[in-house]
């Protein structure tokens, strides 16, 4: 890499297109050996000259040949990026953000740079300077985009909607003088969603003005999500007014063995209800009461689908049911890249039940593709604990259904792993109803590892991972997860997977970081890889290295990683709780270092303890602010309007 950037004559685009892995199938090591092969800039590409390089055969030389050539528009993207001083990584983005001819577009529109994540305003400021003569900053383009970027930064706190006065008050904060007119240009170029404020209730007097919809209560959405949450109202609605009863609910009692009568409620629900919701903590039986559905629907000769958010819930619910279950996005037929579902309105699922577990992580898109692809006549069941964080995307599916009141919910209540003795449920059934209980476990079900600061709890955990809880419980380090609110810090994933690479899986390396034997997981969806892909969330093991690929298993198979995808994954003996969610281990180490203290809260915590199946060590070094998350931080409110949308169609449909 270096070695092409500080070439003597080098490129300088040239050589940060390398080094930022943007030519496909191109590895570190290759990329080094470019100069002394006699190429530092584009015109210098060829077959033959990267045939002179160690190691690169003719076909792998006109394949590199042929990749180079394909990846021009991202090359033009590059070109203008150096330019204007800002990193050539962000090209990648680009070209999948705005198409092949992304680079004539950004000339047009310097600011649609701010439609990737991790741009600033500033960033795309410096563009429009470089690329647009006498650059202003109040051009209409600059307003326009400021709504749309004020829109996306809320989504990462998982709103679906701002009130308008907030994006009002971002563009003014800009330096933009015409907030109105920028807000109508986002509307009308369609990226935008407008929504006016419900009107009052009428107080039925017939002699008083009715009253006026408050402006404050006036909300923008990007389109994106305005469109999601009411198509998922609209097909809950849907398949509410279309079920038909599956079978008698006298035909329960042959499977309601075991069950209690909550159990037994919700396994009758699903047989008359279009959509119902079964939730409930650890150890409430819900995995028991999905198993008992699936026997009674198998002997009715009934369809049914099961499905998760992760690989890894994928392949818990399979063992629970005896019966195949898939990630969503594989039940949908996810489309690669693009986003899009081969099933849909158009090709819908054939099952005539569906199951989704850990529904907490739906978010409103996701929600929305799945209820499209349910066709009328179809059961919905989602199995969630909203007592766990929200998704990572945007929305509060679960929570919204819950409080909408519009579709049947069953909840669990009775602690039956409690009954056994389990330490790590009694702890987060406690956590979950907002108390911090002392732990008894002679067992070492759970122990509690106090540390003074992030450095003695970085040293903690990996003494735990790799020595304490192999020798004293019989856990391999390979089965044991640890999970960190934070990525910066001692006690950080980023430190954390250094300190237990070293330890684990020595190695330099060998392929952007990564070495036969290492756990990765992913950070995005790449579902277009050969043979299934990836998705968001996964952890694996790495089992190959070639030339610029890995070769990776994880629990929903084997995939072989290159190109851009690479920079999608990340080493994953430590990993954040978000990322954890959905998935469980057999040992889970829990670290809470001091400066998690302000991110903490009840769900956070409550899903941090509940990945672990046999054992869980707590590593504590956040003094009061655990107990104080655990009693009074709830996670922060989204702002959705999912809630009021089934209830103005469950109203409808009452009416």
């Amino acid at each position: 890499m270096t070695a092409t950037a500080s070439s003597p004559g080098a490129d300088p685009v040239f050589a940060a297109f390398c080094a930022a892995g943007l030519w496909p199938g191109l590895g570190r090591r290759t990329a080094a050996d470019l100069p002394a092969a006699g190429i530092t800039a584009p015109d210098d590409v060829s077959a033959d000259r990267l045939q002179k390089i160690p190691k690169v055969g003719r076909q792998r030389a006109d394949r590199l040949f042929s990749s180079f050539l394909a990846a021009a528009p991202t090359y033009e993207v590059v070109e203008m990026l150096v330019g204007a001083g800002l990193q050539a990584k962000l090209a990648a983005g680009v070209a999948d953000a705005l198409g092949p001819d992304a680079a004539r577009r950004l000339r047009d529109d310097p600011w649609a740079l701010l439609s990737l994540s991790g741009v600033t305003l500033a960033d795309a400021d410096r563009l429009a300077i470089a690329v647009l003569q006498g650059a202003d900053r109040q051009d209409g383009r600059r307003g326009r985009a400021i709504v749309g970027l004020t829109l996306r930064t809320a989504t990462r706190d998982g709103h679906t909607v701002l009130p308008a006065d907030l994006v009002v008050a971002a563009l003014r904060a800009e330096g933009f003088t015409d907030p109105a007119a920028a807000i109508v240009a986002a509307v009308d170029g369609g990226e935008v969603l407008e929504h006016e404020p419900p009107l009052p209730e009428d107080d039925g007097d017939p002699d008083t003005e009715p009253a006026e919809p408050d402006p404050a209560l006036r909300m923008l959405s990007l389109a994106r999500y305005g469109m999601a949450e009411e198509a998922v109202a609209e097909n809950v609605a849907r398949l509410a007014a279309a079920a038909e009863r599956i079978a008698d609910p006298a035909s329960v009692r042959s499977v309601s063995k075991g069950l209690d009568e909550a159990q037994k409620q919700a396994v009758a629900q699903v047989l008359g209800a279009g959509v119902s919701l079964l939730t409930g903590g650890p150890g409430t039986g819900k995995s028991r009461t999905v198993a008992a559905i699936v026997k009674l629907l198998q002997t009715k000769g009934t369809e049914v689908a099961l499905a998760a958010p992760t690989g890894r819930a994928a392949k818990r619910l399979e063992e629970l049911t005896d019966h195949p279950a898939v990630t969503v996005h594989r039940l949908l037929g996810a489309q690669g890249m693009t986003g899009g579902f081969a099933r849909n309105e158009e090709w819908p699922l054939d099952a005539d039940v569906v199951v989704v577990d850990e529904a907490s992580m739906l978010d409103v898109e996701l929600t929305a593709a799945l209820l499209e692809a349910c066709q009328d006549g179809t059961h919905l069941l989602l199995v969630g604990d909203p007592a766990q964080l929200p998704s990572i995307g945007p929305g509060h599916v679960l929570g919204d259904l819950i409080d909408s009141g519009a579709v049947p919910v069953t909840e669990l209540t009775t602690l039956y792993r409690q009954a056994e003795g389990g330490a790590i449920a009694r702890l987060a059934t406690g956590v979950r109803g907002g108390e911090l209980p002392p732990v008894d476990s002679p067992d070492r079900e759970v122990v509690i590892v106090p540390a003074t600061g992030s450095a003695e709890a970085a040293r903690r955990v990996v003494q735990l991972v790799t020595d304490s809880i192999p020798r004293a419980l019989g856990i391999e380090p390979g089965a044991v997860q640890v999970v960190t609110p934070v990525h910066r810090g001692p006690a950080g994933t980023i430190e954390l997977n250094k300190a237990l690479k070293a330890v684990l899986n020595p190695g330099d390396g060998a392929v952007w970081g990564f070495d036969t034997g290492d756990r990765v997981v992913a950070t995005a969806n790449h579902l277009e890889l050969e043979p299934i892909g990836f998705a968001n969330g996964e952890v694996g093991t790495v089992t190959k290295t070639g030339d610029g690929t890995l070769d990776v298993t994880f629990a929903s198979g084997p995939v072989t990683v290159s190109g851009k995808a690479m920079s999608d994954l990340k080493h994953g003996w430590a990993i954040t709780v978000h990322r954890a969610q959905g998935s469980e281990w057999p040992g889970v180490v829990v670290v809470l270092p001091p400066e998690a203290g302000g991110m903490l809260s009840r769900p956070l915590v409550y899903t941090a303890l509940t990945r672990a199946q046999k054992h869980l060590s707590i590593v504590h070094a956040s003094g009061a602010a655990l107990m104080r998350a655990v009693r009074e931080v709830d996670v922060r409110p989204r702002r959705t309007r999912l809630a009021g949308l089934l209830a103005e169609y469950a109203a409808d449909l009452a009416g």
